[in-house]
């Protein structure tokens, strides 16, 4: 048995991929060809965006995103501590300084109300100015943004939606990745719409910002490449992996049935047994991952393991124990909920394909 099944889902859609591969290899565009217009076109329909601007992978998209809204030296940007790295290190590259949040205990998801406290918190402080707030979209599940755009409106904050697991979610009837100022994604292979290498995208509303991003994403180039207006970066999505996107996004809204079907199993056969994932009213999860809390996990894990069925931890260090930021000052206690689910949850396979 596999954890997400990439060679099941290749198997089923060989055919399409192989020829759209192929016709890359024909005209040879690798770089910025047009399967990319294709997909950035197809990308900004499907999720409700006017502006969809592939990258390189996940982590530039959140870079490209910190650099258009000018996060720098001074800002505090207040993200979960339950995450993985790459939420917290783009905000550390700008040299702003990352402010944690604790996580709901219901959805897992960065907690409103917990972060509130903390901006009530470095506004009193005066250290630091508060600039924005990136939300992550935890294993499928989008985050509360009626709850975290009002608190975006009451004290001037930007909002970042990390919408790299909850891509194919939505909350009333709008798509993860159209929610706030600026909107980003990964193609990580194991992401619910995933390439066969890495890959990411930022959406947005805006046609300033998508300038920007278009100009940051290849040397902060003006007119062409060779005008340079700014101090941008390479990161630029290949052709290829465009080509294998506009298949898998084809076939994607399908997956999500079945995701959703194999999730309805799960909680049909584990309700009870631990306490399973919780999707409020109107929300939709695109089920990156199932996750589950068990007091025993290491010893559950272990009983799956021996049964041939693999599970995984996600997260096991917060953000705020990570050696990377103990010049931050947090201390275990700081954030119980998450910490709670950093020391109990684990994850079952999950993937389209799972009999």
């Amino acid at each position: 048995m596999q954890f997400i099944d990439l060679e099941a889902q290749y198997t089923h859609l060989k055919e399409k991929i192989d020829a759209r591969i192929h016709k890359v290899l024909d005209h040879g565009q690798y770089i910025m060809g047009p399967e990319v217009k294709e997909l950035e076109e197809k990308l900004a329909d499907y999720v409700g965006v006017k502006h969809a601007i592939t990258c390189a992978n996940g982590t530039d998209a959140l870079t490209l995103a910190m650099m258009v809204l000018g996060v720098k030296k001074g800002d505090a940007v207040f993200c979960p501590t339950f995450t993985f790295f790459a939420t917290a290190e783009t905000i550390a590259y700008e040299e702003a300084t990352p402010i944690f949040v604790d996580s709901d205990e219901l959805t897992f998801n960065i907690c409103p109300v917990d972060l509130e406290k903390r901006i009530q918190k470095v506004i009193a402080e005066g250290n630091l100015t508060p600039k924005a707030i990136i939300s992550v979209d935890l294993f499928g599940l989008p985050a509360n943004y009626p709850e975290l755009e009002s608190l975006a409106k009451k004290y001037d904050l930007k909002l970042i939606e990390d919408a790299a697991q909850g891509f194919g979610g939505s909350l009333n009837g709008k798509m993860a990745g159209s929610y706030g100022d600026i909107a980003t994604t990964s193609f990580f292979p194991a992401k619910p719409l995933g390439c066969y290498g890495d890959g990411g995208a930022i959406f947005t509303n805006s046609d300033e910002y998508a300038a920007l991003l278009r100009s940051y994403c290849v040397h902060g180039k003006g007119t062409d490449k060779y005008d340079n207006v700014r101090i941008g970066m390479n990161s630029r999505l290949d052709t290829i992996q465009a080509a294998v996107l506009l298949e898998k996004l084809a076939e994607f809204p399908k997956e999500l049935i079945a995701r959703q079907q194999v999730a309805d199993k799960y909680e049909v056969e584990l309700k009870g047994r631990f306490k399973t994932p919780v999707v409020p009213a109107g929300y939709t999860s695109s089920w990156a991952q199932y996750t589950v809390l068990d007091d025993n996990r290491d010893s559950v894990m272990e009983q799956y393991n021996q049964k041939g069925i693999p599970t995984m931890v996600y997260y096991r260090t917060c953000m705020h124990q990570q050696t990377a930021f103990t010049y931050l000052g947090y201390i275990n206690g700081d954030f119980p909920v998450a910490e709670n689910l950093a020391k109990n949850a684990f994850s079952l396979p999950m993937h389209p394909y799972l009999k």
